[in-house]
């Protein structure tokens, strides 16, 4: 077993270890060791936008997690695909960027989180950020790492979408990430030059030249390491289960950024969790900490879908021969399907009369996948429009199956637990299909597929979600931040685990709710928060 030392040991790579791990490297005198299970981001259909549907279920870049069954997925386990590779989930997702809304963090400030409000925050996704195209420079970062563009791929079924939102009175909203979020538009999103912009080019490849960042990949994280209540560093496996045992020291802080999964896995596997799960997987209590692995959210989505007409869709522009045609572009610089969100157009709206901001996000796109094949397109021109509710209160949690560092662990997130989760989503529903039946966009749609027209009271609607819902990959608040008066919370405001000392987490496990966005955005903000909250603490000896 070998055993080196750095200042901080940042045990993964993802939307805020790679971050991290390049702001604290901006000082030359500190030392930074990044773990990352997974491999480097080598392979082409990490950087090539459309690539995200090969490698998404590929076990070689991601854990394929999964929910356990309930009543409400009618008795499926919905897939919940995690980053396992440079850049973490920043190198597999749909490339959305949505801060999501300015109550999100003034709520979690007043949940007992001095310096997290919208105000406070606000610097630290401006920093991140280099926003090409129009926004209030107040409210936008224009000089960051991460350039965020506008979409250059235009397409008359788009057109006809926002249109017809139009018709229903949701407004155009040129900037949902600047004073306000709802209405309708296209989405922004991490692709420039026709590449994907994860964290891992646009920081830690940049850090790792620098000379003070060293980052081991195949590195698999089975425990930190103390002395008595202070974490002292951490343990791992170089390349898988046979690998061999290394330790690699901290002198100042190890710091948790492996996500919503692996984040609260690591601190039980470490003794530090529920005393109850930790005693039933076998593992010795080093200290009792009721919130590890509770408070699981997801946002969970259901999407209807439509036969288009009169319109060429991306499922006949992503086959041959057209698809040739689409590869020329993009090598040429040119607007192409292959340099694409999954979701085009966005709507943020509320479930009924009287609320002060949405509940509701919903995507959009002239592309269809056919049922029960994830990542296959219908073999007829198609269009999807699908919804899921911001905030959902039903809520779960993520444990240890046993004490092997190598299984997964059980995850649930008890989606729709919550009777109000399934009023609003069924009101998200009944919404996408009006949006998908109106006086614009009727030139375009065909005929409904999914659900299907047939399909129209609560109880049948309620059935197609529980048969067809999946989960949008936002899993968060694991880890979450609050007092120690909290007796669910896992960090303080300054992201310190309650009762260890050198031990922090940065991730999207910290979120004390979840936001009423994508994810990334705000797991960006919380690897640059989470930097500023370092490197104002004098370094230890």
């Amino acid at each position: 077993m070998t055993t080196d030392t750095f200042d901080y040991v940042i045990v993964g790579s993802g939307a805020a270890g790679a971050i991290l791990a390049a702001r604290l490297g901006e000082d030359s005198t500190l030392s930074i060791c990044v773990l990352e299970a997974g491999p480097r981001d080598w392979h082409p259909y990490l950087h090539l936008p459309a690539g995200f549907i090969k490698v998404l279920f590929n076990p070689d870049f991601t854990w394929q997690f999964s929910s356990e069954p309930t009543e409400w997925t009618g008795g499926r386990r919905v897939p919940l695909p995690q980053g396992r590779t440079a850049g973490g989930s920043t190198a597999i997702n749909g490339l959305v960027y949505n801060r999501g809304q300015a109550e999100d963090y003034d709520g979690w400030a007043a949940q007992g989180n001095p310096g997290w409000s919208y105000e406070e925050l606000l610097p630290c996704f401006k920093r991140s950020e280099r926003r090409i195209g129009p926004g209030d420079d107040a409210l936008r970062g224009r000089s960051g790492p991460v350039p965020v563009t506008d979409i250059d791929w235009q397409h008359p079924v788009c057109e006809a979408f926002l249109e017809g939102a139009g018709e229903l009175g949701l407004p155009r909203n040129p900037d949902y990430n600047g004073a306000t979020q709802a209405g309708v538009g296209y989405f922004q999103r991490t692709i420039h030059h026709g590449l994907r912009q994860g964290t891992a080019p646009t920081f830690l490849t940049p850090a790792l030249k620098r000379g003070n960042v060293a980052l081991r990949s195949n590195a698999h994280a089975t425990g930190i390491v103390f002395d008595g209540l202070r974490a002292t560093g951490v343990r791992y496996r170089r390349g898988g289960a046979n690998g061999q045992t290394e330790v690699v020291r901290a002198r100042c802080e190890v710091i948790v950024c492996a996500g919503a999964v692996n984040t609260p896995k690591l601190l039980q596997l470490s003794g530090i969790g529920p005393a109850e799960w930790l005693q039933r997987a076998g593992i010795p209590v080093r200290h009792a900490l009721p919130g590890v692995g509770q408070h699981l959210k997801d946002h969970f989505s259901v999407r209807l879908v439509a036969r288009a007409k009169n319109a060429v869709t991306i499922n006949e522009l992503a086959r041959a021969p057209r698809l040739w045609n689409q590869a020329a572009r993009w090598l040429a610089g040119q607007p192409s399907v292959l340099a694409l969100s999954p979701s085009l157009a966005h709507f943020f709206w509320q479930s009924r009369p009287g609320l002060a901001r949405p509940d509701l996000q919903g995507v959009f796109a002239p592309a269809s996948y056919r049922a029960g094949y994830v990542g296959m397109l219908d073999d007829y021109p198609g269009m999807t429009c699908g919804v899921w509710q911001h905030r959902p209160q039903s809520s779960g949690w993520v444990r240890l199956a046993s004490g092997d560092p190598f299984a997964d662990p059980l995850v649930q997130p008890n989606y729709l637990a919550h009777e109000d989760d399934r009023r609003v989503l069924l009101y998200g529903v009944r919404l996408a299909r009006k949006l998908l039946q109106t006086r614009a966009l009727a030139p375009y749609v065909a005929a409904e597929t999914m659900p299907g027209p047939d399909v129209q009271a609560d109880d049948e609607l309620l059935d197609y979600v529980r048969r067809y819902g999946v989960s949008s990959y936002h899993l968060n608040g694991t880890a979450r931040m609050g007092p120690a008066s909290d007796a669910t919370a896992v960090v303080d405001a300054q992201l310190r685990v309650h009762g260890i000392a050198g031990l922090r987490v940065a991730d999207a496990s910290v979120m004390p709710d979840i936001p009423s966005a994508n994810t990334c955005a705000a797991s960006m903000m919380i690897g640059e928060k989470a930097a500023d909250l370092v490197r104002a603490q004098p370094a230890r000896p």
